[in-house]
């Protein structure tokens, strides 16, 4: 698919979260996943993405660690069109939720989270890097674009029942907040595990503009789309509503 990209003109690839292993069994994971040195979902899309000459934004891996309790990250990279990995960011905020009777999550008794935000700079803008359940910290994001952040990346594996109520308002929020184009890649459809609960994500991998306008929409379909970022846009949208220079101090409650 990343070859496909290329072939169309890409320049830019996503990938959504945990794109080397959708599990809900910790056992499975404990046993397939790898530390980042080790992982050969990076060596391989690091490869690639230097043979292809594009950049790469690794959704997120799934990563051992060296941490005393066994916890996993959950990684977001970003790589460079020689192959190198020019950026991580480890998701800051767990997924610890109850849906429904039926659907609960609890991420973090899995994955121990970040604390570090991350923005980096690139020949075609400056990335603010976030995952998933992120998306629902606005606080988050309005750090990322004053730190000069013009495209956010927001890879996910959205529950359906969240994803169907709020993932398109949440993310044209982010975009509308901030003057920045939002690309979400996620994960879509219902995932065969060899192990552990069944599991199914939203989909709808987006793309939209700093006005808030949806660009793209994959709906369920699994594929590959294209869009054109001009950052012009970026700099229109900032200068009829500069609000990310209007803060103001205040006290209380």
């Amino acid at each position: 698919m990343m070859a496909e990209a290329a072939a169309g003109g890409a320049g830019f690839v996503l990938t959504p979260e945990v794109t080397n292993c959708l599990s809900t069994s910790r056992s499975h994971q404990q046993d397939v996943l790898c530390l980042e040195e080790d992982d050969p979902t990076l060596a391989g899309l690091r490869d690639t993405a230097a043979r292809l000459g594009v950049w790469l934004s690794i959704g997120s891996l799934a990563l051992k660690t060296r941490d005393a309790d066994g916890r996993f990250a959950n990684r977001q990279f970003l790589i460079t069109p020689e192959g190198e990995i020019a950026a991580r960011y480890d998701k800051i905020h767990m997924f610890d939720v109850a849906v429904s009777e039926t659907e609960t999550y609890r991420e973090s008794a899995g994955y121990r989270p970040g604390d570090r935000a991350v923005v980096t700079r690139t020949p075609f803008g400056v990335l603010g890097l976030s995952i998933c359940y992120d998306v629902r910290f606005p606080q988050l994001y309005r750090r990322l674009a004053q730190a000069g952040a013009q495209i956010l990346t927001v890879p996910a594996a959205f529950s359906p029942a969240t994803g169907a109520a709020h993932w398109h308002s949440l993310l044209k929020a982010r975009a509308i907040e901030t003057g920045c184009y939002v690309l979400a890649a996620a994960q879509t459809g219902s995932h065969r595990l060899s192990r552990g609960k069944p599991r199914s994500t939203y989909g709808h991998a987006l793309a939209i503009s700093p006005w808030g306008e949806v660009l793209s929409d994959s709906e369920q379909e699994v594929g590959i789309r294209f869009v054109d970022l001009n950052l012009n846009d970026v700099d229109k949208a900032r200068a009829r509503i500069p609000s990310l220079t209007h803060d103001r101090e205040f006290d209380g409650p």
